[in-house]
């Protein structure tokens, strides 16, 4: 049998590594090799560790699309934690994960202040973001960990998935935001963002949920 370390490989960006029978002691090793400062993301069902290199259109991309989420969020006065790609996991069912982006919403009291979640006793965020720039997206693990909402950009466009009966179904508007279209919007912004920059961007977007507010406020 031919040993090697994790330092030796070498993931390009867009590309991935696929690993077969990893146990959960070895996910929890192999993720404490890689540590936390790292460019890759990981996805482990049952054995089959993936890990990725992302894209800088993907990273791109999923921090503006974060940025937006964030402003509105702000502009609405909801509380919200964001963990980035933070590991999530749950050694009862062999999954973990780690997101583009998360938001913890309806669930933002019950972790507030946490510094490490576990999602056997943990809830799971309420939202999470994939960018699927390289088909990476493993929706049934978030499935099978219980992420309400799940944000899916791919090309210009974004779909919002809900999870109904234990799988994902697309659905037209956000069970977070109903009524606001934002999966509609927000592209509009991302564009923006790489035209007119990202600031430019960000008040456009910020004076958009205004008027909307100002609308609803009207009637």
């Amino acid at each position: 049998m031919v040993t090697i370390q994790l330092r030796q490989l070498d993931i390009p960006p867009g590309q991935r590594l696929l690993l077969h029978d990893i146990g959960w002691a070895e996910f929890e090793a192999i993720l404490d090799e890689l540590g936390n400062h790292r460019g890759t993301r990981i996805a482990y069902n049952n054995g089959l560790l993936e890990i990725m290199a992302p894209l800088p259109e993907h990273e791109s991309d999923k921090e503006v699309i974060g940025d937006l989420l964030k402003a509105f969020l702000e502009e609405l006065d909801i509380e919200f934690l964001t963990l980035g790609s933070t590991t999530f996991k749950n050694s009862d069912m062999l999954k973990g994960i780690e997101p583009d982006q998360c938001f913890y919403l309806q669930n933002e009291a019950a972790v507030r202040g946490k510094k490490r979640l576990d999602l056997t006793v943990d809830p799971p965020p309420d939202l999470a973001l994939e960018v699927d720039i390289t088909s990476r997206t493993h929706p049934e693990t978030y499935a099978a960990l219980g992420v309400p909402e799940l944000w899916r950009r791919s090309g210009n466009q974004i779909q919002i998935y809900q999870l109904q009966g234990g799988a994902y179904a697309a659905v037209e508007d956000s069970p977070s935001f109903p009524g606001w279209t934002l999966h509609m919007e927000i592209p509009t912004y991302v564009n923006q963002s790489q035209i007119e920059g990202r600031n430019k961007a960000m008040r456009a977007f910020r004076a958009w949920v205004r008027r909307q507010l100002a609308a609803e406020s009207s009637t």
